[in-house]
């Protein structure tokens, strides 16, 4: 039997498989609402027989998105707009759907990747980023303005107000961004945190914010969801945040009932230098595995079956996530299916495409 294709619980939630679709930012929303353009490409991918789908990073205030097309959820014009689209996928597919809440820190009001430049000025529709010390992230990017203990303390009541909302929206699973240099992880970072006061110097200060905003979502959203984190590992720079600190933070979300842990890396300072090869941070997944006992998601140029099969079966991790792969083929899970001699849910209206020499590969939610 195919180890990819078993279920499996994050907490009180229960995936029918173990491929998860990372969050993608689509930088395709206006004034932080979804489009047309979420509901069709969520739309897709709740096709691709994965085990759960969380949307992109989305912003709890208009100040914590990446840039100005990023998805929000920060009050009832966004929650509406987003419940358009959540409404439509949940009406044709079964798949458990998770969001990403997030806030972009020292790294907002940038331009979307395929318009590349320095950061969005106000005068042409961005605003003053926000960070835990007055640091930019690159030649590019604009000066941040280092937050105040009281900006920081309505920063956590915006994550847990859009938490309240993505349940009233039928989220099954909440992950809360804490990695690729957004805000979470600048605070995390002693390369962005150069902060006085409780939030920053020891690994207990540079923890605090992480854990406060955990708590804040934990204890607004009822018992039947389930709340993760996704972190990235390492900075891969001397003297950064790394994997012995990681394995720190996971066990004290790990107390305070955190139900999975999303393992990436990288992505808060411009000297980092990453080592790309196949599988290259499912070690990272390995240890905290090992270590904190929580389920892990291992993600990373992870791009055949046999890979994904193999990574589960031996352990490494618990579920393993695809974003560009998925992108590029929106039906991965259906050919990983057929390879390794599995069962994958699909719609009705797509049985007829099951090829010939395969059978038994499709089934129904």
């Amino acid at each position: 039997m195919s180890q990819l294709f078993t279920p499996i619980k994050l907490g009180p939630v229960v995936l029918p498989n173990r491929i998860v679709i990372a969050p993608m930012c689509q930088y395709s929303a206006i004034e932080g609402k979804a489009t047309e353009w979420h509901t069709i490409h969520l739309g897709q991918l709740a096709f691709s027989g994965s085990g759960l789908l969380i949307v992109e990073a989305t912003a709890v205030e208009p100040e914590g998105r990446i840039s100005p097309g990023d998805l929000g959820l920060w009050n009832d014009e966004t929650e509406q707009a987003l419940a358009t689209t959540i409404q439509a996928v949940k009406k044709y597919s079964a798949m458990p759907l998770g969001i990403q809440l997030a806030h972009a820190g020292r790294k907002a009001s940038m331009p979307a990747p395929w318009q590349p430049g320095p950061a969005v000025t106000p005068e042409n529709g961005g605003w003053q980023p926000v960070a835990p010390s007055a640091i930019p992230f690159d030649k590019h990017s604009a000066q941040p303005k280092e937050l105040t203990q009281e900006r920081i303390a309505s920063i956590i009541a915006s994550f847990a107000h859009s938490a309240k909302r993505a349940d009233k929206l039928g989220f099954e699973v909440i992950e809360i961004h804490a990695a690729h240099g957004y805000l979470l992880h600048e605070f995390l970072s002693p390369i962005s945190n150069h902060r006085e006061d409780e939030y920053g110097g020891s690994l207990e200060n540079r923890m605090r914010l992480m854990l406060e905003v955990f708590s804040a979502i934990r204890k607004v959203l009822p018992e039947n969801k389930a709340v993760g984190v996704r972190i990235s590992a390492s900075d891969w720079v001397e003297n950064g945040w790394d994997l012995q600190q990681s394995l720190i933070l996971c066990h004290k979300l790990k107390e305070l009932g955190c139900d999975y842990i999303h393992v990436s890396s990288g992505g808060l300072s411009a000297q980092q230098h990453i080592p790309l090869s196949p599988n290259y941070q499912v070690p990272f997944a390995r240890k905290i595995k090992a270590e904190v006992g929580m389920p892990t998601i291992a993600v990373g140029l992870i791009t055949e079956p046999e890979q994904a099969e193999a990574i589960i079966a031996t352990g490494e991790a618990d579920m393993v996530a695809l974003a560009r792969g998925i992108l590029y083929n929106p039906h991965w899970p259906w050919h990983a299916a057929a390879a390794l001699g599995a069962q994958v849910s699909v719609p009705k209206q797509y049985w007829r495409s099951q090829p010939h020499r395969v059978k038994g590969l499709f089934t129904e939610d």
